[in-house]
Formats: structure tokens, C-alpha cells, sequence
């Protein structure tokens, strides 16, 4: 696949309830703005409906990835491969239609991939025509084994300022293995948006407090110009492929792909952030899944 460098993260607009015109307007403004990857999920509310119908009569022009594991929410994991079977065709439902580009087991343990089941299920998913990829969405030890094991054609996991242990973990073995990479989280939830205020939601709140710590110079700057550079980091970690971000607001996704028409990082800044992350950061800080 011949991705694009930023992609369309559909978690925000199935959780946030976003309305059926309103996210037709979002899709087809990321779709004109030049992005080609639309990444969900069968688990984050009415996500795969309104995507099926704001892509109906743009399908082809964008390579659409779902996940499974949590047929019944994302709080009720189900391995069984009948269950991830059935949640696939009611994905394809969902998405009006007959195939999609890659399905991603999400967040499955290292224990449930080592048993085989879960991969073999979508090796059958992939065999009856559902879908042309198969991959892994996850962090951590999870997500190394599922690199080593060379069964998956792709990996998403968080990579950004404030979450950096695939770096060191196990994506130079991803670009060994020729694995696709999908960075998810890229701009961290702008988790120092707020200043002195963490934020609410537990994802920005752990990236909040990382960055009290590691204080990066380039963070007292104009909001529009830390969001840019943190998205060029993400983008400048080599064997990232594309980074999806998640928005419900318009004109999100000019800003972001006038933003990365920048290219990537110098040399000089992305070592420096590369530096601070290993002087500062904790062994607790794994990548958040």
C-alpha cells in the first residue's frame, strides 16, 4: 500500500457521537487534504457506520483498516476466532463493504498471540477474501512478540514526545521484518495543552505528567507550531509509515498536512528530543496501549 504520511484516526468521531453531515464534511476534507488511510475499529461506537456511509461513493480513494477483538465492546475482549470471525463480516456490514485493506488484532496479549488461535483466525479472514492485510494494533512486550513472530504484515502503536519505548523496543526489528508502521497517538492528546491542568482522560493525563518532567524547550511555543513539531517527530522515527490523528473538528486535517508538508525534524532537534527522553524518562513508562 502506498500510504499516506498522516491518516484518519476514527476513534473521536464514534465516541464523541459526531453526526452522519458532520462527519461526511470531516472525511472528505481529509480525503481532499491528501490523506489516504482510514483507521477504526469495531469497538469505538458508531465509528465503522458513519465511515461506511461518508465512503460510499469514495472508497477508492483510500485505504480502509478496522480492528478486532471486542465484539461486544471495548471493555469485553473476545479472542475466540469465532468471535473475531463474526466480528470481521459485521465490520465489512458496518463499512458497506466486500473487503478491507487490513484488519489488526487490538490489543491482544503476548499470551492470546503465542497460543496462535487469534492469528490463524485472521489468516482465515485474509483467505476468504476480507481483507487483503493482517496486523497487530498494540504496545509493548505484546507488541515486540508480535514483530518477532513474522506473521503480520503491519504494527500501530503509539510513538510520540511523550511515548517513545517502540522506538527503542522494537521498530528498527519492524524495518528488518519490511513491517508496515502505524503510529497511532502521534501528537501525544496535545497533552500540554492545559499548562498547570492535566487533562481529564487517562491517556493525555499519563502524557501530562511525562512532560512536566521532561519539559521540552520547543513546547513553550505557539500552540500551532507544538503540535507541528511534535507530529514531525513521530514522523521522523525511522520505519514509520503514517501517523493517524483523530479530530472531530474541520479543518484539523489542512492544518496537520500543511504542517508535515515541512518534512521532517532537523537532525539537531529530533536527537535532542530523542536525548531529553533518555535522560528523563522512567522504567515505568511503557507505551500506552
Amino acid at each position: 500500500m502506498n500510504v499516506s504520511v498522516l491518516g484518519f484516526g476514527g476513534s473521536e468521531i464514534g465516541y464523541e457521537h459526531l453526526s452522519l453531515s458532520n462527519a461526511k464534511k470531516l472525511l472528505n476534507e481529509a480525503l481532499d487534504a491528501g490523506l489516504n488511510v482510514i483507521d477504526t475499529a469495531e469497538c469505538y461506537a458508531t465509528s465503522e457506520e458513519l465511515i461506511g456511509e461518508a465512503l460510499k461513493i469514495r472508497r477508492k480513494d483510500c485505504y480502509l483498516l478496522t480492528k478486532c477483538g471486542h465484539e461486544s465492546g471495548w471493555n469485553y475482549p473476545d479472542w475466540r476466532p469465532e468471535s473475531l470471525l463474526r466480528s470481521i463480516q459485521r465490520s465489512l456490514k458496518r463499512l458497506k463493504t466486500d473487503r478491507v485493506d487490513l484488519i489488526q488484532l487490538h490489543s491482544c496479549s503476548e499470551t492470546e498471540l503465542r497460543k496462535g488461535d487469534v492469528i490463524e483466525a485472521l489468516k482465515r479472514a485474509r483467505e476468504r477474501g476480507y481483507t487483503r492485510y493482517i496486523g497487530y494494533s498494540g504496545d509493548n512486550k505484546a507488541a515486540l512478540y508480535a514483530v518477532e513472530c513474522g506473521e503480520f504484515d503491519t504494527l500501530q502503536t503509539s510513538v510520540s514526545i511523550a511515548d517513545q519505548e517502540a522506538i527503542d523496543l522494537f521498530l528498527r526489528l519492524a524495518q528488518q521484518h519490511n513491517i508496515g508502521v502505524i503510529a497511532k497517538r502521534p501528537i501525544a492528546n496535545v497533552a500540554w495543552h492545559n499548562g498547570s491542568q492535566p487533562p481529564r482522560d487517562s491517556y493525555g493525563r499519563t502524557y501530562w505528567e511525562r512532560l512536566q518532567k521532561l519539559r521540552y524547550e520547543f513546547l513553550q511555543q505557539d500552540l500551532k507550531e507544538t503540535v507541528a513539531a511534535a507530529l514531525r517527530f513521530t514522523l521522523s522515527v525511522p520505519g514509520v509509515h503514517t501517523a493517524i490523528v483523530g479530530t472531530t473538528k474541520l479543518g484539523r486535517f489542512v492544518e496537520n498536512s500543511s504542517a508535515v508538508s515541512a518534512g521532517p525534524l532537523s537532525s539537531e532537534m529530533f536527537e535532542s528530543i530523542r536525548i531529553r527522553w533518555r535522560e528523563v524518562a522512567q522504567p515505568g513508562w511503557a507505551g500506552q496501549t
